[in-house]
């Protein structure tokens, strides 16, 4: 009997079920799992992303800040003259400012074939005006309606296109306008004062010319830089085309270029009624133009070269150089600086709402 006893405790356990085996692991170094590290996938794309946002918000109203600081005795000055002035004439003045954002807009619309919603094109060139004081020659203005027929789904050559058409249907209008006064009003005579001399106009048309010459030669030499230039150009010309077969476009376009001037020239005409400038309108608004046609194109941002050429011709036509300085400082103040602010709160309103 206690022989038995060894081969009773020997008997095997009872077996387990049989389960499916697991797959073999995949060859290769084994993925450590570190637990959390999926999560704070989220937390990095929003901090990446919201601070470049916050960024562009916060730029233009920092700008508009800045230039308000640095130009403070101007502000000032003509915000103590204006607070004299005539109110009606200001209020005039005003409501051919706002005129003047509604035929801009009239001529972006022209010169693209697309159609662009009236509220977003109306508010991207409020904003635009804000953008201006920061790059020179119309160039803030440039940049942010492009922006905004990119975000509308427009291509580049063909936005780009538009913009170049802008500028050349606003420069062409507005040369008309100018010969038409100019044919009108015997003040043309003294814009002879104006001009400049033969020692000045050589090194001009040398700069221009040399200008002209570099830029042919680039474009003949420089393969890459040629194929992009005649795409652009080839989408500009059918682009064109297509605008001037539709005549609700070429409204907008040709009527809106001519309008954009003798606004701002009659903005620049109430102005100076309610400061006493002592000049007839027709005067006010050749002058205007004259000193806008002749350094329009000089790289200043703000129209700071603009004024300047607009006092001396004022002064040219027999104004006070007191009431002319007034003229132009009221005159800015109520179409650039006034809008500034808000035009930089509704570029960043475009920024958020990614209309831009």
């Amino acid at each position: 009997m206690s022989s038995l006893s060894p081969s009773r405790s020997l008997t095997p356990a009872p077996r387990p079920c049989p389960k499916t085996p697991a797959p073999a692991p995949a060859p290769g170094p084994v993925p450590v799992a570190c637990p959390g590290s999926a999560a704070p996938a989220s937390p990095v794309s929003w901090m990446s992303g919201r601070p470049v946002r916050l960024a562009l918000c916060l730029a233009p109203l920092l700008l508009a800040a800045g230039w308000a600081a640095a130009n403070r005795p101007v502000v000032y000055e003509g915000v103590r003259r204006l607070v004299a002035a005539d109110p009606w004439w200001l209020l005039a003045g005003a409501g051919l400012t706002c005129l003047s954002w509604v035929a801009a807009s009239c001529v972006r619309q022209g010169a693209l074939s697309d159609r662009l919603p009236p509220g977003l094109l109306l508010a991207s060139q409020f904003a635009a005006g804000a953008a201006n004081h920061a790059l020179p020659g119309g160039l803030g203005a440039h940049a942010v309606t492009l922006r905004f027929l990119r975000a509308q789904g427009v291509p580049l050559d063909r936005a780009t296109a538009s913009i170049g058409l802008y500028s050349l249907a606003r420069s062409a209008a507005k040369t008309v306008v100018l010969l038409v006064f100019l044919a009108a009003s015997p003040a043309w005579r003294r814009l002879g004062d104006l001009i400049p001399d033969g020692r000045l106009l050589v090194p001009l048309a040398a700069v221009a010319g040399g200008a002209l010459a570099v830029a042919g030669v680039l474009l003949t030499v420089v393969r890459p830089l040629r194929r992009p230039v005649t795409g652009l150009l080839r989408a500009a010309v059918a682009d064109a085309r297509l605008v001037h077969t539709r005549p609700a476009r070429v409204l907008a376009l040709w009527g809106g270029a001519v309008a954009m001037p003798l606004v701002q020239a009659g903005t620049l005409a109430c102005v100076g009624a309610s400061l006493g400038l002592g000049l007839p309108w027709e005067q006010v608004v050749l002058a205007c133009l004259a000193a806008g046609t002749a350094v329009g194109a000089v790289p200043a941002p703000g129209g700071l070269a603009v004024d300047a050429a607009l006092v001396w011709t004022l002064v040219t036509f027999g104004a006070a150089p007191a009431a002319a300085t007034a003229t132009v400082i009221g005159y800015r103040v109520l179409t650039d600086w006034v809008p500034l602010v808000p035009g930089a709160l509704v570029l960043s309103a475009l920024i958020r709402g990614k209309a831009l």
